[in-house]
């Protein structure tokens, strides 16, 4: 079966998808976090497909990579305190949504200054363990995703990065929630990563841990250095995390598309899910004062996204 290589079409998305003082914030740290991303139904929905998918992945005997897999779904981490599942992009439609939801992509694109493909979605379902003490003074697995020679550029005086994450919670993250914790301002310090990490525990301050409500959505650049918090409530976390790049990057999360599913993608989609064969990366910059596109989006059906209008829909 014939599996339709991409067209020259876009979906409407917003774009500047931040305020001003938003992409200001992520200039000054290297993340920002963006309230109201998701509503109280779509966080609801989204969790119950999360929970069934979980469910159906660890009633089977093998749940790794080497399969068998439930739609491409598989599990990384399979404790009883910490669920890691990966490669969801075809496991449920609400997923499917999620990772394609025109804000999540308009603000990732505004970080790589151009056009974006997915290159991952995965999901944390975590408690706190209840054998291991807290620390008061924890150490965390501190790390990047790419480089900053390799990762980043400056057009127009705003920073850029190659490779993007977009984090949504799905539960509130208080400050004993273990939310993300990251190193700020680390995304344009180019010096080895345990020098910075030794300033940030000699200065806790320079970590900062992310807190936000339900439906927020962490916007970060992987030269950024973070890692996951310590988790010290009762309380689970849920959260999705999808993972953007420049069309011409590959798709990274062990996993194809299903012939049946590629062909499935609508037109003005299929750069977003499979990229382009070429070095045009469709440049997306923005002046620092320029407002947002505030239309609401939602999460909607995925292979429904309404196409680009003129001029952007142009090859």
């Amino acid at each position: 079966m014939r599996i339709p290589l991409p067209a020259p079409h876009t979906f409407d998305r917003p774009f500047p998808a931040l305020t001003p003082a938003q992409r200001y914030s992520f200039e000054i740290h290297g993340y920002v976090v963006v309230p109201g991303v998701l509503q109280a139904d779509e966080i609801a929905s989204l969790r119950e497909a999360l929970y069934r998918l979980r469910g159906e992945i660890l009633a089977l005997e093998e749940r790794g990579a080497e399969g068998p897999r439930v739609r491409g779904a598989y599990l990384i981490a399979d404790r009883p305190h910490h669920h890691f599942m990966t490669n969801l992009l075809q496991a449920h439609p609400l997923l499917t949504a999620y990772a394609t939801h025109p804000r999540l992509v308009g603000m990732a694109e505004e970080i790589l200054g151009g056009e974006g493909r997915l290159v991952e979605i995965n999901s944390l379902i975590n408690r706190r363990p209840a054998d291991p003490p807290l620390d008061p003074h924890p150490t965390y697995p501190f790390h990047r995703g790419t480089d900053i020679p390799f990762g980043s550029h400056v057009r127009g005086g705003l920073y850029h990065c190659s490779f993007v994450k977009a984090l949504t919670y799905l539960t509130e993250v208080g400050p004993q929630d273990g939310g993300t914790v990251v190193i700020a301002g680390s995304h344009k310090v180019d010096l080895p990563l345990d020098q910075l990490i030794g300033v940030a525990y000699q200065d806790r301050s320079l970590i900062h841990q992310i807190q936000a409500p339900a439906g927020s959505t962490l916007l970060f650049a992987e030269t950024l250095i973070h890692a996951t918090g310590q988790i010290r409530s009762d309380r689970e976390r849920i959260i999705l995390v999808s993972g953007y790049a420049p069309v011409f990057f590959p798709y990274w999360d062990n996993g194809t598309l299903s012939p049946a599913f590629a062909q499935s993608i609508p037109p003005q989609l299929r750069p977003l899910f499979q990229g382009r064969a070429t070095w045009k990366r469709g440049p997306r910059y923005r002046q620092l004062t320029d407002p947002a596109d505030d239309r609401t989006f939602t999460l909607g059906v995925w292979d429904q996204r309404s196409p680009a209008p003129d001029p952007e829909n142009k090859p």
